[in-house]
């Protein structure tokens, strides 16, 4: 049989069509049945994502939480922590998702409007039988979402698919349970301060991109030295004056004008809901994922010979050098911050991150991404050193790679392609890791190419140490694509 050939198409921020929709009159016919079926669409690898009053509605909210109350009671749990982002529709998805989790007698703690690294912490503070984030993260205004944790882990992949088994079969928990106010911002600050560490006085620049994290950065520069300057703090969720995405240069535009205007030390952005972190330096200079985590694993290894720091198949080489040239064991591990944080507690990592901006630190801390966590644990670094946070970016070295590259590809058919180009390269004898993918060794570099878990695209990456190089990765990587049936793109 031939293979389907993709049809490629960059994408440098993809925005890709539903399946298919189901019509708000559809959608409401069957909300009182118990026999709920999701439009497969919103069931993610990750969480649960839709666009609101196209393939999600408050009956899905509903049902979401009679499955998951149905769970967490057969599994012996007795109560789940719930919260919100700033988003328009999340009050009222979070109010129907509170029906169905009471309807099977599990009882709610209601902790509040906050960013999803609260909502993670409740969970431990409140000893809760499982978690659930009403947010969009940092995906438009129309989306909303689902973020959850069960018996204190993750709750993705199949967990998520058999999720919406359960909710067809109709086989539903009941009882009543109850609704319980607990507010907890202010404990929330308290605890991520706990770890901070007052050094010299720095000059900030914080971005909250209007998400959620406006009110409670509020309440952390209040207690922090050194001079604040707050952007966009006010939660908006229609994101009048950005986008709330750290990972995406032009996103961080108003953050580096504003550095350089107020000779700043460093600016900080956050996604939409806060578990997300973009870093510029004092020159403006953006500090993506990779680089901050060389930076970071420092202080980690000094305290921790020898620990094991994760990071994504997308992460720079330097990186992992950095970390073996400090005593560590860089681990590469598959992309997808659940997949990061099962990893880490597999191998009681004290450190991880991705450079899609997630960090994730089991260091005196719980293992989960919380990004105002993350920017305190950067403070401390540079409160105690007079270097700047531009000499310890230049102390590493540079690469040349290009950014992450997007183009579409069919679900059905984007993990035979990368299946395909595997069994090519095992063949010929290449030097690759298939932990992720493909990501193939060279004397150049490095090429990757790897299936999104979450859009029907392939996702690839070059990294070089000249544009010689990278120019010899790239006609590689599109030699690949084209062996194995793939249409190539134009990197």
């Amino acid at each position: 049989m031939i293979p389907m050939i993709c049809r490629a198409k960059v994408f440098p921020t993809p925005v890709l069509g539903a399946l298919f929709n189901l019509s708000r009159q559809n959608q409401e016919s069957v909300e009182n049945m118990n026999n709920y079926q999701f439009n497969p669409t919103i069931l993610r690898e990750y969480d649960i994502r839709g666009i609101i009053g196209e393939t999600l509605f408050e009956a899905d909210a509903k049902a979401i939480g009679r499955a998951f109350g149905t769970l967490l009671k057969q599994q012996g749990h007795k109560n789940v922590a719930v919260g919100y982002d700033g988003r328009k529709t999340s009050p009222g998805m979070k109010a129907a998702l509170t029906e169905g989790l009471t309807s099977t007698g599990i009882d709610v703690f209601d902790i509040g409007m906050g960013p999803t690294p609260m909502l993670y912490y409740a969970t431990y503070a409140l000893n809760a039988g499982g978690g659930i984030m009403i947010t969009g993260s940092h995906n438009p205004p129309s989306h909303n979402g689902f973020k959850m944790m069960l018996g204190g882990k993750s709750f993705y992949g199949k967990q998520i698919q058999d999720l919406g088994i359960l909710s067809a079969s109709g086989k539903f928990e009941e009882g009543e349970g109850e609704l319980i106010d607990k507010p907890l911002m202010a404990d929330y600050i308290a605890r991520i301060l706990k770890d901070f560490r007052p050094g010299r006085d720095l000059s900030v620049v914080w971005d909250c991109g209007n998400g959620v994290t406006g009110e409670a950065l509020r309440q952390v520069v209040a207690k922090l030295p050194g001079r604040h300057v707050l952007l966009f703090e006010e939660i908006d969720g229609t994101f009048p004056n950005h986008h709330p995405d750290p990972t995406v240069a032009e996103n961080l535009q108003d953050l580096i004008r504003t550095v350089k205007g107020v000779n700043a030390d460093l600016g900080i952005a956050f996604d939409g809901d806060g578990d997300r972190i973009g870093v510029v330096d004092g020159l403006g200079r953006i500090l993506w994922g990779d680089q901050l985590l060389a930076i970071l694993s420092k202080e980690i290894l000094k305290n921790s010979p020898g620990a094991s720091i994760i990071a994504d198949v997308k992460a720079s080489q330097i990186l992992f050098d950095a970390v073996r040239d400090l005593g560590g064991n860089p681990i590469m591990w598959r992309t997808g911050h659940s997949l990061i944080k099962s990893k880490m507690q597999e191998v009681n990592a004290p450190l991880a991150g991705e450079m899609s901006g997630h960090i994730f630190y089991n260091d005196h801390y719980y293992g989960f991404d919380d990004a105002l966590y993350v920017a305190l644990r950067l403070l401390n670094i540079l409160g105690e050193t007079t270097a700047p946070l531009e000499k310890m970016r230049d102390n590493l070295p540079e690469m040349i790679n290009t950014p992450e590259l997007r183009f579409a590809c069919p679900d059905e058919e984007k993990f035979g392609a990368v299946t395909r180009i595997q069994k090519a390269l095992k063949a010929a004898g290449a030097d690759y890791s298939d932990i992720d993918g493909v990501r193939v060794n060279t004397e150049d570099g490095w090429w990757l190419l790897r299936a999104s878990n979450t859009q029907a695209v392939l996702v690839a990456r070059c990294e070089a140490k000249n544009e010689a190089g990278l120019s010899r990765l790239k006609s590689q990587l599109q030699q690949a694509l084209l062996n194995a049936n793939v249409e190539a793109p134009t990197f």
